[in-house]
């Protein structure tokens, strides 16, 4: 069994000033028959179309919504905001408290994560892709404490990402982080588990996932 979803996240467009790869995107598109979001260097509604019209089903914001957060709300109108997910990078500053971090984890504001991500979501966000980059690349597990922090003061559906190393992992980011689906990269990239594998823990803990 495949992903559900196909996650393309070009993490250095903002930091080094320039746009998402938009041939590669084209090419995945072309090769990849499931949803595919696709985030990194979206400033506008226009960056947004180029994506979409390359054959992103969905497109995330994220250093961008920071700095203009109705960037956000421009898109959804135009597009829906089944099409827009506000991409929230967080880095605990201190117990129960998280700030945003942009340019790919590069660069600190200063801004309450809770407070941004219940922003994006008003302002029209389809859903929130929430990574902790204290986690990310660890191997150890999401940050249940900031993914339900955010997921039990939004609406709309919660993406957990940074830090799976295993499949419980996975299972704990619904049954504990509250999150509505999860990401993981590495332990697929490297071949630790399988999709299949995944979906399976996914379902012997009692939660929807696809056969």
């Amino acid at each position: 069994a495949g992903a559900d979803e196909l996650c393309f996240l070009d993490i250095s467009a903002s930091h080094e000033g320039r746009g998402t790869l938009l041939d590669v995107v084209r090419r995945t598109a072309e090769v990849c028959f499931m949803p595919l979001t696709v985030g990194g260097g979206v400033r506008s509604a226009e960056d947004a179309r180029a994506l979409l019209l390359a054959g992103a089903d969905k497109v995330a914001v994220n250093s961008a919504a920071v700095s203009r957060p109705e960037v956000v709300a421009e898109i959804a109108a135009r597009f829906g905001s089944q099409c827009i997910v506000g991409s929230v990078d967080a880095r605990r500053v201190e117990p129960g408290r998280w700030e945003i971090f942009t340019h790919g984890g590069r660069k600190a504001t200063g801004i309450d994560a809770l407070e941004h991500a219940v922003r994006l979501a008003e302002m029209g966000a389809g859903e929130l892709l929430v990574t902790s980059m204290d986690s990310d690349g660890t191997q150890a597990g999401y940050d249940l404490d900031l993914t339900r922090c955010i997921a039990d003061a939004v609406s709309v559906p919660v993406v957990a990402s940074g830090g799976v190393g295993t499949l419980d992992h996975l299972v704990e980011g619904v049954t504990k982080g509250h999150a509505s689906a999860v990401l993981a990269a590495s332990i697929f990239h490297y071949g630790s588990y399988s999709i299949a594998e995944a979906h399976t823990a996914l379902r012997a803990a009692g939660l929807p996932a696809r056969g």
